[in-house]
């Protein structure tokens, strides 16, 4: 068997660790993927039985350093961003996807996620560990967690693409190509109005 050299397995490592974080929501699958994964996804009716709290879900993580997943978030989408030691935003540029909206001020932005916790909780995540929920709540790998405007992120709430979408028509198709990536690798199900909503977006992008 051919064997690594340990320099060589260093060398990649610290490539690895060394190597920026991408400043964008991670890349959803495409519309042709997303179409065969939103036919893949079991039909449930949502439960909320036992009660969504969102306690069940721990946020914030540590990613690195002093930087939790909020501030990693901040971070990736904003442009020139300065932190202080406590990795707290304290200049930079941001602009909303939902909405377009920009500002100088990371106070003015949530990390929206993009399936909600409680929309998780009512399509499988009241089944999981308390492990699995922290991981889902804190994903940086999937197209879940993104930066935007406080009114944008209030105004979608808990709700699902049945009752909202970014109200900027240029991001609905990424919204929904995202919806339907973590909802399948999450293995998480979707109601019958849910369904119907998202194969009518997915078909019109």
């Amino acid at each position: 068997m051919f064997a690594v050299p340990a320099l060589l397995i260093c060398s990649v490592l610290l490539r690895v660790l060394a190597a920026p974080v991408p400043r964008a929501l991670p890349t959803p699958v495409s519309v042709a993927t997303a179409k065969t994964y939103l036919s893949q996804l079991t039909v449930a009716a949502d439960s909320n039985s036992p009660a969504y709290s969102r306690d069940l879900f721990k946020t914030w993580d540590i990613i690195s350093g002093t930087c939790d997943t909020r501030e990693t978030v901040l971070k990736r989408d904003g442009t020139n961003v300065v932190t202080d030691s406590a990795c707290k935003a304290t200049s930079g540029t941001w602009v909303s996807p939902y909405d377009g909206v920009s500002t100088t001020a990371a106070s003015d932005f949530d990390i929206d996620h993009i399936v909600p916790l409680k929309e998780a909780w009512v399509s499988g995540a009241r089944n999981w560990t308390p492990a699995q929920r922290e991981a889902f709540a804190n994903d940086l790998t999937r197209p879940q967690l993104v930066a935007v405007t406080e009114h944008a992120n209030r105004s979608k709430g808990d709700s699902d693409p049945t009752e909202y979408v970014p109200p900027l028509q240029s991001f609905v198709c990424t919204y929904i190509r995202a919806w339907i990536t973590v909802k399948h690798f999450y293995d998480l199900t979707i109601d019958s109005t849910e369904k119907t909503t998202l194969t009518s977006y997915i078909n019109a992008c």
